[in-house]
């Protein structure tokens, strides 16, 4: 199920991908593809701008730890 939100000043695609998904590597296109309306707009995405979230499986990041003596 997407999600619709409103891009707040000096939102890029970028940005908002990183607030929402936690990553903009292969979402940035996938967002693109949901809303092709984007690509005409400047980088800066004007206040208020609609832009539609798909559902995308991101992996859970794990942070790996190191032990001094292992």
């Amino acid at each position: 199920m997407s999600q619709n939100i409103v891009a707040i000043q000096n939102d890029t695609i970028d940005a908002i991908c990183w607030r929402y998904y936690g990553r903009s590597a292969g979402v940035v296109e996938k967002v693109l593809e949901a809303n092709p309306q984007l690509a005409q707009l400047d980088v800066f995405l004007p206040m208020g701008t609609q832009v539609t979230l798909p559902d995308i499986n991101t992996p859970e990041q794990i942070q790996q730890t190191i032990n001094l003596w292992d």
